[in-house]
């Protein structure tokens, strides 16, 4: 059985690494964009998916004007509500249980009318989706690193405040190259207090240097990426002994020149080593690649067994922060996969 070929998109898993814009629909955009006479650049229309590259700042500037642009076009509180309902039904589809999806609600507050009133929406939006479609849902609230500290402490306090009633997680996103990670410790402090995942990113775009600050002043429990701490084997040990997960997305990986291939990414090497990684699909709206795919990509590029596709799945619940109970039904249904014949 274990060299056969079940069908990824029932197999029941976790998205723990999926930013709030970057999960909307490239239909969606369009639509939106149509609606309000937005101008999108080519890359975002007929030559989507983008042809991206984080190698240099210019590549991440062009990345992160897209992602800008793409941002605009959320209008009103439907347009948030349909975002987050999509992005429900996109993950469900590929056999996504349970959703983490991570958000800076400052990137909004202008519109919607502040921090507080914006995650107030999301965290509304949410409660809907998970109940319509029928898939658990979570949010984590992310600082952006280009940002000052002082913002992330902000930040910070405003997911503490919202720690019982939906908000997980604790996160720092954007080009790892800009700022000084351990300056953000003060802000991880406040949501560590609260309880909360701390999920800052790190391993991408730079290397080990970048982890270890990462598990050692931000005291991450997870680590958005992660992935280039397979360059240093005893601090992949140390990652493993602390049970820190890696949310690893290959997609992403190779569209931003971080791995020139999805057969270099070093996912037999990171399971060998016993880590525990979850697969994310980060922003499908600029990698045109969602849940199920990143699981299929990794199938076809190393030529993983059922058994391991499996083990995958059951890391990326295990690391979530779904309730034990839902943690231990979805545990079984992976094993309910495992069982069935392949096709």
């Amino acid at each position: 059985m274990g060299l056969g070929r079940r069908e990824l998109a029932t197999l029941p898993k976790a998205h723990l690494h999926l930013h709030f814009t970057g999960s909307m629909r490239h239909g969606t955009l369009l639509e939106l964009a149509e609606r309000d006479g937005i101008h999108l650049p080519d890359a975002l229309v007929e030559d989507w998916p983008p042809q991206l590259s984080a190698a240099d700042e210019k590549g991440w500037f062009r990345f992160q004007r897209l992602y800008d642009v793409a941002r605009s076009v959320l209008r009103t509180e439907d347009d948030v509500r349909r975002l987050v309902r999509e992005a429900a039904e996109d993950d469900h589809r590929d056999g996504g249980r349970w959703l983490e999806i991570q958000v800076d609600p400052s990137g909004y507050a202008a519109r919607f009318g502040g921090i507080t009133e914006f995650t107030d929406l999301v965290l509304d939006a949410v409660a809907d989706a998970s109940a319509t479609v029928g898939i658990g849902m979570a949010v984590v609230i992310a600082a952006n690193r280009t940002r000052h500290p002082l913002d992330a402490r902000t930040l910070a306090r405003l997911a503490a405040q919202y720690a019982d009633r939906g908000v997980v997680g604790f996160g720092l996103s954007n080009d790892e190259r800009r700022g000084t990670t351990a300056d953000f410790a003060p802000a991880f402090r406040i949501a560590e207090r609260a309880g909360l995942l701390l999920v800052p990113h790190g391993g991408e775009l730079l290397g080990p240097d970048s982890v270890r600050v990462c598990v050692d002043q931000l005291h991450a429990g997870r680590l958005g990426h992660g992935v280039r701490s397979v360059e240093d084997p005893a601090l992949l040990d140390r990652i493993v002994e602390q049970g820190v997960a890696l949310e690893v997305c290959p997609v992403s990986n190779v569209a931003l020149g971080v791995y020139s291939d999805l057969t270099s990414v070093p996912l037999p090497e990171l399971l060998a080593a016993g880590a525990q990684v979850a697969l994310g699909a980060d922003d499908p709206l600029l990698f045109g690649s969602q849940l199920a795919a990143q699981y299929a990509t990794m199938r076809a590029a190393h030529d993983l067994t059922d058994e391991q596709l499996a083990t995958l799945a059951r890391s990326s619940i295990t690391a979530s922060r779904a309730d034990d109970a839902r943690k231990a039904a979805l545990l079984g249904e992976v094993d309910a996969w495992l069982g069935t014949m392949p096709s």
